[in-house]
């Protein structure tokens, strides 16, 4: 059984929050080792030049430290044969006049030197030293550090679950509490929801005349309900599955919902009405979810419309690919500017009530994205809203 969602979403959001506390440490451990590496580096690059100005100065009848290497016009020292490329005669035009030094490094004989070249009272002196095991010390040190960085991030990614799990823990606990909750209000509303739709059922089959027509829309709705219900049940049981897609006639689903506030729409003197072509509106989807957002659309129409006004639900398909469904009304309306806003939960208008919108529309929103459909909103305060629905068109055979 795979997971769930939500599950999912934890279990990402535990990897996310490992993987940023190990690129954390990682970067801390790195930068702290190039920090030591610019130490150690700049310190025997020091001691180096230091050593070359002292060779010099002893000049070549002491004998230089190991690695070391001095000449003069007249002589050099260590005595024996000089290594090959040793002196370097174009570097005696760089120090002209006594006092001038000049420090180079380069590759000779596949082995990096420190030169230092030093005009003392005009005679000029070339010392060279060999970084042979200042290059060891500085590979000892990149490969502690490699070694420090991988123990490190074996550490942090250690830590960094255990902490994640701390950290995510409270949200397990709270979601597994609602689908505890969801599931338990579901299962008792169940029972009950039947029990009327089913005496619903009888007293429409008694009735007669417009009570008949009346105890249909209470069947109906009582059917919904209970579609909820059961969704809610469904989705609180945490398959992991989605729900299966059937083929829905929208403008059915719409005529639907008209009927069904109809009472609603008469009591508060509100014109509601239906305009379609007689051609197929065929979508794929869950009919409870899509009946649902026709419902919340006119909810949200029917208490945004004072009497007198009217609501015009309206279907087209505007291109081969899309079937449109508006709802139209001549209620409050609101700025241009909350149009993206007021599918948000809860958020408040822009205009001087500071009315909220609730989550309505906002849940509207997810289960026409979660169609891959879109829904978009047009209005003016004083003169009414439009909500335009479109969604893909399904082939009817």
């Amino acid at each position: 059984m795979s997971p769930d969602p939500e599950e999912r979403a934890l279990r990402r959001a535990r990897w996310v929050i490992t993987a940023q506390i190990s690129v954390v440490v990682s970067l801390l451990v790195a930068v702290a080792g190039a920090i030591a590496y610019g130490i150690l580096l700049s310190g025997q690059h020091a001691d180096a030049d230091r050593l070359l100005a002292r060779t010099i100065q002893l000049g070549p009848a002491a004998t230089p430290p190991g690695c070391v290497w001095l000449f003069t016009p007249a002589a050099h020292a260590p005595a024996g044969p000089p290594p090959a490329g040793m002196p370097i005669p174009e570097l005696d035009a760089l120090v002209p006049s006594p006092g001038d030094v000049h420090t180079e490094r380069r590759s000779i004989g596949g082995m990096t030197h420190t030169i230092r070249v030093e005009n003392r009272g005009g005679v000029v002196s070339q010392a060279f030293f060999e970084e042979r095991y200042q290059i060891q010390d500085r590979s000892s040190l990149v490969f502690g550090l490699g070694v420090a960085e991988v123990l490190a991030l074996l550490a942090a990614l250690g830590c960094g679950r255990v902490l994640a799990r701390r950290a995510i823990r409270p949200l397990e606990d709270a979601l597994r509490r609602q689908r505890t909750f969801v599931a338990d209000a579901s299962h008792e509303l169940r029972a009950p929801l039947t029990r009327l739709h089913t005496r619903a059922q009888l007293l429409a089959r008694r009735a007669s005349g417009r009570d008949a027509a009346e105890l249909d829309h209470l069947v109906r709705g009582t059917r919904e309900l209970g579609e909820v219900v059961e969704d809610l049940l469904l989705s609180a049981q945490a398959c992991g599955e989605r729900p299966s897609l059937e083929l829905v006639e929208l403008g059915v689903l719409a005529e639907e919902a008209v009927a069904a506030e109809a009472v609603r729409a008469e009591e508060g003197q509100v014109r509601l009405a239906v305009t379609r072509e007689r051609r197929p509106y065929v979508v794929q989807g869950v009919p409870t979810a899509l009946r649902r957002v026709l419902s919340a659309l006119l909810d949200n129409a029917l208490g945004h419309t004072p009497p007198g006004g009217s609501i015009e639900v309206s279907l087209g398909v505007p291109d081969e690919r899309h079937v449109e469904l508006r709802v139209r009304d001549t209620g409050a309306g609101f700025p241009q500017s909350d149009a993206d806003r007021i599918f948000e939960r809860f958020a408040r208008g822009s205009d001087g009530d500071g009315r909220r919108f609730g989550i309505g529309l906002a849940l509207v929103r997810e289960v026409v994205t979660g169609h891959g459909g879109t829904i978009a909103a047009a209005a003016r305060p004083g003169a009414g809203a439009t909500f335009t629905l479109r969604l893909l068109r399904a082939d009817p055979s």
